[in-house]
């Protein structure tokens, strides 16, 4: 009974992790359609977040420290849905209907948060904060001009570049000056760790197994984030409109539903949702520029296998998937079967985590052959357009 309650609570507890990685990417896929592979880098900004308040509150020393991670989950929260914000305003919002496009874009994107986040330095902060007061100083200063609209690209032409070159040897002088220039970047490309907080250290002993306290408080949280999701789209003024654009984008533009403020709203809370699991996961291992992509297939395999759209089926994706995971992988099902057993050697080979990926790889391959639409497929009219 033992084994069965330790096998049930691990891959719970990787489903929880699964779930809240997954969380976010199915609200932006599931409901706006868009394929967003930097969704695994703004988990990335959630985690060095959490660092960043970690030592923040580190040097207040205690009691503050215990408390660190109640204020960095808002604050992860916040940071990530500024980056998607302006990800969405920048360069998704021209590429809706062009899927091929928007996956490129978004790849691009999250191979420029990895390197950032290597080279990040004062320096840079001070050229990029240059860089943005001068290059939307100056289109602002433009959009007053009646004549805006016609010379809307040569403005675009003069003042980026301009502003560029102007930021970049600033930025320079000034960290010269400062002797900034000298200082190492703040994280590179080697992994930082986070410290849990006292109260998360131990487990709560159950017969001769530990439930550890940082996977039973990620589990809270991942009820709390699917909770407070499904409030939002069912109770609140603006999940209404976002589940009315989602059925029939034209009709809700035609009755008054700002569809672009929808859309930006949508894809801030799925970054959102993606910063507070980096700061979940930044409890689990240390964080570097890759946490992301170890995260980003298994997302997205919950949101297919549970249904596009559908927040239920990613909820029972991630705990299937986490279960069958870590049963496969932990090598429960080889010790029921005896060694002499040809199904013994085949359950061996795949009782390593690498391995019970490609199995679970497999499974839901084959899975996918006879529901190609998901657990719970959509219904109604926007399946049939």
């Amino acid at each position: 009974m033992t084994v069965f309650f330790e096998s049930l609570f691990n891959g719970i507890s990787i489903g929880a992790v699964l779930l809240i990685a997954a969380l976010g990417l199915g609200i932006v896929f599931g409901i706006m359609g868009v394929i967003n592979l930097a969704h695994g880098e703004l988990m990335m900004l959630g985690a060095y977040t959490t660092f960043l308040v970690q030592n923040a509150f580190k040097a207040l020393g205690e009691p503050w420290f215990s408390g660190y991670i109640i204020v960095a989950i808002p604050v992860a929260f916040l940071v990530a849905a500024a980056a998607g914000l302006a990800l969405e305003r920048g360069v998704i919002r021209y590429l809706y209907g062009r899927p091929l496009e928007t996956l490129l874009a978004t790849w691009g994107v999250s191979l420029i948060l990895q390197q950032f986040v290597r080279q990040v330095s004062w320096v840079m902060c001070i050229q990029i904060i240059l860089f943005c007061l001068l290059f939307f100083g100056g289109l602002w200063v433009m959009k007053r001009r009646p004549d805006f609209e016609r010379m809307r690209q040569w403005a675009m032409v003069v003042i980026l570049p301009l502003a560029a070159g102007i930021a970049l040897v600033c930025g320079t002088i000034l960290g010269q000056i400062f002797k900034l220039a000298v200082t190492k970047p703040w994280f590179g490309a080697q992994g930082v760790d986070v410290t849990a907080p006292g109260w998360l250290r131990g487990g709560l002993p159950l017969g001769s197994f530990q439930l550890p306290f940082v996977r039973l408080f990620i589990i809270a949280l991942t009820i709390i984030c699917v909770v407070g999701i499904y409030l939002f789209l069912l109770k609140s003024p603006w999940g209404l409109r976002i589940r009315a654009v989602t059925q029939n984008r034209s009709m809700s533009a035609c009755l008054g539903i700002p569809t672009q403020k929808v859309d930006a709203l949508t894809f801030a809370l799925g970054s959102g949702l993606a910063g507070i699991a980096g700061c979940a996961i930044s409890l689990l291992g240390s964080v570097g520029p890759n946490t992301g992509q170890n995260y980003i297939v298994d997302a997205f395999m919950v949101v297919v296998v549970g249904g596009v759209g559908k927040i239920v089926g990613t909820v029972v994706a991630a705990l299937a998937i986490g279960l069958v995971n870590y049963i496969i992988g932990s090598g429960i099902l080889a010790l029921m079967v005896s060694p002499g057993n040809p199904l013994f050697d085949f359950l061996t080979f795949f009782a390593t985590t690498s391995m019970a990926r490609v199995m679970v790889f497999a499974l839901i391959i084959i899975f996918l052959q006879l529901r190609p639409a998901g657990l719970f497929p959509q219904k109604g009219r926007t399946v049939d357009a």
